[in-house]
């Protein structure tokens, strides 16, 4: 069985061609957006709090916004409780 080294060619076929990015462009932008999905929910929770904590939010806003995004996220997440998000943020 061969290993999938990158983006189906069909996929950056439909990329390049329906925005008119040349191929090599589309397969980078492919590749980009896979890497991005790739991450687990704990990943994605830990950075996205990083990244609010940032700019100043606080834990119980941070924590119910996490749980909203989680619901729109592209690889469905479970359903999780401000708690259980706490408990991946600080273990």
């Amino acid at each position: 069985m061969s290993e999938v080294t990158g983006p189906s060619d069909e996929l950056v076929d439909q990329v390049s061609r329906t925005t008119g990015l040349t191929t090599e462009d589309a397969r980078r932008v492919v590749a980009d957006v896979l890497a991005y999905f790739t991450e687990t929910t704990e990943q994605y929770v830990r950075r996205r709090h990083r990244e609010l904590q940032t700019y100043g939010a606080r834990n119980e806003e941070i924590f119910a916004r996490l749980s909203a995004e989680l619901r729109h996220w592209p690889v469905r997440s479970p359903e999780l409780s401000a708690r259980q998000l706490r408990r991946i943020v600080y273990g």
